[in-house]
């Protein structure tokens, strides 16, 4: 299969609380890309029956992680699928050098590359403000902030009128500033993976959702041309 018969490949790397599933989101309605998470990938297979998707199904009825040879076999039968021609996001896989090189191993038998590694920029500091100071509304699950979106009625939710409202276990300070050391344990070998081959694009994700997805915007409009 020709490079150019053959869907974009972009990676969207972040820490949590980066805004990676909004973001993603916006891409897919945007510009037609579907956005493929490990578990996504491993449930729809296992779900359609396919070679790769009985192997990851044993494997996980025997309460052992997916090989990496396994997520990649699954990911290789999933990008031939029509939909996603316009382009994938992947999201939360590759999470080591490692698996980077063995997935440009697997893109390049068919003729495809990582085309772009996106990095959402963001202060560690503000990501703890912004995911210790979530939380929703127990009726219909609306999302609220302490800072940043406070119902119009103190204690009641805009949405569904209801007054019960839930936080996360771990979206707390000292468990988000634990995440976030991991992520950067893990991730910064990445970063420099993709930007040693020219494939990172760096964006600011601590503005306004409107101007990140514009930065995003034109990343992809690139990518497509």
């Amino acid at each position: 299969m020709s490079e150019a018969n053959t869907p974009p490949v972009l990676i969207l790397l972040g820490p949590p609380g980066a805004g990676k599933g909004t973001q993603a989101r916006i891409l897919e309605e945007r510009f037609g890309l579907v956005q493929l998470s490990t578990g996504d990938l491993l449930r729809g297979a296992v779900a359609a029956g396919t070679e790769a998707g009985k192997k990851a199904k044993a494997v996980m009825e025997a309460g052992e992680l997916v090989s990496d040879e396994i997520v990649l076999a699954v990911l290789h039968d999933r990008l031939a699928e029509p939909d996603v021609g316009k382009g994938v996001i992947l999201d939360g896989f590759p999470r080591t050098t490692g698996q980077a090189e063995a997935l440009d191993t697997m893109l390049a038998d068919t003729g495809q590359k990582i085309n772009a590694a996106i990095s959402l920029e963001v202060e560690d500091e503000a990501m703890v403000e912004r995911v210790s100071g979530r939380y929703t509304c127990a009726n219909c699950g609306e999302g609220y902030h302490d800072t940043f979106k406070k119902p119009e009625v103190d204690g009641v939710c805009d949405k569904c009128g209801g007054t019960e409202f839930k936080r996360r276990a771990d979206d707390n300070a000292e468990t988000v500033r634990s995440r976030l050391s991991a992520y950067h344990e893990q991730t910064a070998p990445l970063i420099d993976f993709y930007k040693s081959r020219g494939q990172l694009k760096e964006v600011d994700a601590m503005g306004e959702i409107d101007a990140i997805s514009d930065a995003l915007a034109g990343i992809v409009e690139k990518v497509q041309a």
